[in-house]
């Protein structure tokens, strides 16, 4: 009896901590929510972007568990949100000028920044003017910044240019040391996403390819950047940083001094300039009135007055299955399109992508619910991003029109698959495979002991199936012979300037652009209202409060902007390794595109293989 009464005992003692373990969650949980939820006063003051962390299309859910334990996450801003708050701007009595604080930006890729930059400009011509800080500028954040009336430097801070381009991984003799052999089934010449893992270098192919890519990135980047600041003089820090740095005794007054900026400030002097703008407040932060962004995008009024016109967006890799937003996963979009076009009289359609592919069978089923409504004589318009290349694009051929930016990456029409096999690794482990078979398949693909020439041979006649079938999507979209859809194919990419000269784009423009043409197509009188097709989510308006909360960024030291995140390379090679042994098969991807759109990086890879490195 003792033992039971003690057993007992020890069973409701366990029971209690539970109970008080749910308590703790719950109620912690209900403070995040609390703390999450945005003002919804807005007054009046500066409009302050503070731009801590990436720019994205379409935001992930905030990490429950981030948001209790206080583990901080990578910010992130929808850019439809920010494109929407600062026309808002344009006309809003309440603002009296526009702070873009860029200390902790992170960037949000060169077709975002154009937009951004635009709207900015827009901003500008109203009669209101717009203030950029940080303490270091480089390729994005000086993109946005040019586009200001006038740019702040910290005095510890500098301006510099990297430029796009940059080395990549390769892995063909770590796998040969480990016995590992990468089988590749690829189709189109140039689809030199599958090098990593059969060579040590770049192909002459694929050299080809990325010199157009960041040569037309370049150019893009310096037309926007000179035709916003003209006196800026960045062919200095371009093209002779050696010459130009090189006995500097202060960085921030070269800046000065080639026009690269317009004060050395500190963050108070800033604050101060912005009090001269948008009025006194000493008890606000920063001592002036302030509006602050997440407040104001929450205060904004939709368009949406019965949706006129759905709105889907397709971001990030494409993958297989359900996923939640922030995600490309194929099953959940292609649901949300066929719920919307059943539920709603829809007059047109218009697909956001910013992804470079991925999955074939999810590109395809994506593909296959836009044709649903065009089946429904629903006019389907597509607007690219910083990147729809491969899967990416192979959504967009439903579409009866196409809009990208100059800078968007494209193209990238190829199909590979990659299944590796460790007979190697056997063979230095001593462990032998063997056995009795019935067909030339059975036991396929082995990839223990090898892949057979049989499967070999069936696993090629698959992508080359596929590509053939991609080629006839591109050439019946774009009303060419698969003949010149092939000519233009063989996994080239191109940025949006080259894609519309060949005939890959309609249009350069905007999603508001994309939208008109919609409305114009559909023959929609008037502003047309707007339908944002979300795919269901379980609570979303709890992961929507905690996604509002936001990492607060310290400053980036501007010598870190240049080198980049040698940890965040090291969990992209351990990435890249378990990308290829976790699939899907069969893709269409393009891994040249991957950097063209900054995502999220989690602190640590969850595979396997981080597992087994201790990673």
């Amino acid at each position: 009896m003792s033992f039971a009464r003690s057993l007992w005992k020890l069973l409701v003692g366990i029971k209690d901590l539970l109970v008080l373990i749910f308590m703790l969650l719950f109620f912690g949980m209900l403070f995040a929510i609390l703390r999450g939820t945005p003002d919804p006063v807005v007054g009046s003051g500066v409009l302050v972007l503070d731009l801590d962390g990436i720019v994205v299309e379409e935001a992930a859910p905030g990490d429950p568990l981030a948001a209790l334990t206080g583990t901080p996450v990578m910010g992130q801003w929808q850019l439809g949100d920010l494109l929407a708050a600062l026309e808002s701007a344009e006309t809003d009595d309440r603002v009296e000028a526009v702070a873009l604080d860029l200390d902790g930006f992170l960037g949000g890729g060169q077709a975002a920044m154009t937009e951004l930059g635009d709207a900015i400009a827009d901003v500008r011509a109203a009669g209101k003017t717009v203030s950029a800080y940080a303490t270091g500028y480089t390729g994005d954040g000086y993109q946005l910044a040019a586009h200001a009336d006038e740019i702040h430097l910290n005095p510890l801070g500098l301006v510099a240019f990297a430029g796009p381009g940059g080395s990549n991984l390769y892995y063909a003799e770590f796998f040969d040391r480990i016995g590992v052999t990468a089988n590749i089934y690829r189709a189109g010449e140039f689809k030199s996403a599958t090098e990593p893992y059969t060579r040590s270098g770049m192909s002459d192919e694929a050299r080809e390819n990325a010199r157009a890519l960041v040569d037309g990135l370049f150019d893009q980047w310096q037309d926007d950047v000179r035709a916003a600041r003209p006196a800026a003089d960045i062919d200095s820090v371009l093209f002779e940083p050696e010459a130009t740095f090189t006995g500097a005794d202060d960085l921030s007054q070269l800046a000065l001094d080639l026009d690269l900026v317009d004060a050395v400030s500190t963050r108070d002097e800033w604050h101060a300039r912005l009090a001269e703008l948008g009025g006194e407040d000493k008890g606000a932060e920063g001592g002036f009135d302030r509006i602050e962004i997440e407040n104001y995008i929450g205060d904004i009024d939709p368009r949406e007055q019965g949706g006129d016109i759905g709105i889907v967006t397709i971001a990030g890799t494409i993958v297989d299955g359900e996923g939640p937003l922030g995600s490309a996963a194929g099953e959940s979009i292609a649901k949300a399109i066929e719920k919307t076009i059943e539920d709603r009289e829809l007059d047109a359609l218009v697909l956001r992508i910013d992804s470079p592919g991925g999955s074939v069978l999810a590109s395809e089923r994506i593909r296959l619910a836009v044709e649903k409504a065009k089946a429904k004589d629903i006019p389907v318009v597509a607007s690219f991003g910083n990147v729809a290349a491969s899967g990416g694009y192979w959504v967009a051929t439903p579409a009866d029109a196409i809009f990208a930016q100059p800078s968007t990456l494209t193209g990238s029409i190829g199909v590979f698959a990659i299944l590796p096999s460790f007979e190697g690794t056997m063979d230095k482990l001593g462990i032998g495979t063997d056995g009795v078979t019935t067909t030339p398949l059975s036991g396929e693909p082995d990839i223990l002991g090898g892949i057979s020439p049989a499967a070999d041979a069936v696993l090629q006649a698959g992508v080359d199936d596929t590509y053939r079938r991609f080629l006839a999507l591109v050439a019946e979209s774009r009303n060419m012979d698969v003949a010149r859809a092939r000519e233009l194919a063989e996994g080239r990419v191109y940025v949006g300037g080259t894609a519309q000269q060949l005939g890959l784009v309609d249009r350069f423009g905007s999603l508001d652009d994309a939208i008109a043409h919609a409305a114009e197509l559909a023959d929609i009188e008037g502003e047309p209202s707007l339908h944002y097709i979300q795919r269901d989510e379980p609570f979303p308006g709890l992961l929507g409060l905690l996604n509002a909360q936001h990492q607060e960024v310290q400053a980036i030291d501007p010598f870190e902007r240049l080198t980049g995140n040698p940890e965040a390379r090291l969990l992209q090679a351990i990435a890249d390794v378990e990308g290829l042994l976790q699939g899907p098969r069969m893709q269409a991807r393009c891994l040249e595109c991957a950097g063209a759109t900054p995502r999220p990086v989690e602190a640590a890879p969850k595979g396997w293989l981080a597992r087994l490195l201790g990673v």
